[in-house]
């Protein structure tokens, strides 16, 4: 750092100056602020209960979700998680989402527009331009549109429209309670964290998220509340579902060095792949904004061809967490994973880029879980390279969302903690790294920033500490 009162050859000159400076700094230094105090103990209590809150909401969605499928495909009232996949409607399939889009398409035209789409980007949006404050009615139009369009056959994840829910919780919480800007978007953060970890299990990815994500930070101040709020999320999941790991799978071996660099050179492909989604996504966006009519009906268009390829193609209708159980397994061939993630993609871009109710998470991991998977099983057939086609799944799965999200730490924890499998770590880091080096040379924004960036919003990526010594810390 250049000193702004002596150069360095100064300096050499005078044996004095070192302590004069620091003189200088500390009378013009602020007074510091202790790193925790009472006030953070309070934030974080009431991380923890809403943590636990957030959770106790994650299942009445999954139940609602379940309750939706079982009526729209089977005729039953009845709210455990189903496949709709083995329904017996025939050619009936092709109109049940676009129903469901239809309601989801009225409930955006007059309720809030903010429901469509995944979350993430709109919760970004808030925290950046609006101090973290989320309508209240998003706290209750955002789960029942996704349930409507999710349990109608829509290819989401629950995943997303929790982790939105859990963030609309947590600011209409710090709406109402006498704190800053930055304490409401710590509360924002911390239930979307808790959102994602009692979906998934996953707290250590979910707090990487919201740093990578939501926070635009890395504070004692706020990663204690929003990693407590995960804690206590995945804390409720375990009294509820038990402890095991959402994807579960046989054990994997540790890796070969050549093993490591083909899954390597397998992140760079999914990083192109995480871009070329990403343009495709937002490019049916753009066909779908140039259309003569009301983007209300938007959404019962892509449902139109949600079921379409649903009749063809089953599995890609609904969340499809089996299907990722199918792939990370080596239950699947060659064929039938290149068909799951050819229609997975054409299902899950069009019904995202009309505007529905719905999340990326678990299309980006099925999608990519299935392409890794099929060159894990073309690589296999090279027996020097000692590719485990199961391995390599896992890799594509964390690549193409580190490629399409620039969330790369978020990327490679998530796969293990929903895997359980500690010999992928090390090719899972390498992965990740390899698609977010090739994403960000090729693409400015990501399929989570692209939308707001269009409207102007400037997205924080890289964060550093300031050095200055007016710097308060």
């Amino acid at each position: 750092m250049t000193d702004p009162l002596h150069t360095p050859h100064d300096r050499a000159a005078l044996p004095l100056a070192p302590s004069l400076d620091q003189a200088l700094v500390d009378a013009h230094m602020p007074t510091r602020l202790p790193l925790l105090d009472a006030r953070i103990l309070r934030i974080g209590l009431l991380a923890v209960v809403l943590g636990m809150g957030v959770a106790c909401v994650a299942r009445l969605l999954t139940m609602l979700i379940g309750l939706v499928t079982n009526l729209a495909f089977f005729g039953r009232l009845d709210t455990t998680f189903v496949s709709p996949a083995g329904h017996h409607l025939g050619a009936w399939v092709i109109v049940l989402p676009a129903a469901g889009g239809l309601v989801v398409g009225a409930m955006a035209r007059w309720g809030s527009r903010a429901i469509r789409g995944h979350g993430i980007p709109e919760a970004m949006e808030q925290v950046l331009t609006n101090e973290s404050r989320i309508p209240a009615r998003m706290t209750w139009l955002k789960p029942v549109s996704s349930a409507i369009a999710i349990g109608t056959g829509g290819p989401f994840g629950a995943e997303g429209p929790i982790i939105a829910t859990g963030g609309a919780l947590g600011s209409l919480l710090g709406q109402h309670l006498p704190v800053s800007a930055d304490e409401r978007k710590t509360l924002l953060a911390a239930g979307a964290a808790a959102g994602m970890a009692a979906v998934f299990s996953a707290p250590v990815s979910a707090v990487l998220l919201s740093i990578e994500l939501l926070l635009f930070e890395r504070r004692a101040r706020s990663l204690l509340p929003v990693t407590l709020a995960a804690a206590a999320g995945t804390g409720v999941r375990f009294a509820l579902e038990g402890p095991g790991p959402v994807f579960s799978m046989p054990a994997l071996s540790a890796v070969a060095p050549m093993a490591l660099i083909a899954y390597a050179l397998l992140g760079v492909v999914m990083g192109v792949a995480g871009v070329a989604i990403t343009r495709l996504t937002y490019g049916i966006e753009d066909a779908f904004e140039k259309l003569p009519i009301h983007w209300m009906w938007w959404p019962a268009l892509g449902g139109l061809v949600v079921g379409a390829v649903g009749y063809v193609a089953p599995a890609t209708l609904g969340v499809g967490y089996e299907n990722i159980v199918a792939v990370v397994s080596g239950h699947l061939g060659l064929a039938a994973m290149a068909w799951l993630a050819l229609a997975k993609l054409v299902s899950w871009s069009v019904a995202l880029g009309s505007g529905t109710s719905g999340g990326t998470l678990a299309p980006l991991f099925t999608i990519g879980g299935a392409a890794g998977g099929v060159a894990g099983v073309l690589l296999a057939q090279l027996p020097w390279l000692h590719v485990d086609p199961r391995m390599a799944a896992l890799i594509g799965m964390a690549a193409l969302f580190a490629g399409a999200t620039r969330a790369l730490m978020t990327s490679a924890v998530f796969v293990f903690e929903t895997t359980l499998q500690p010999h992928a770590l090390l090719p899972l880091l390498a992965a990740c790294a390899t698609a977010y080096i090739v994403s960000g040379l090729m693409m400015r924004h990501t399929i989570m920033t692209e939308k707001i960036a269009r409207r102007g919003v400037h997205v924080p990526t890289d964060f550093v500490a300031d050095h200055r010594p007016d710097h308060p810390l």
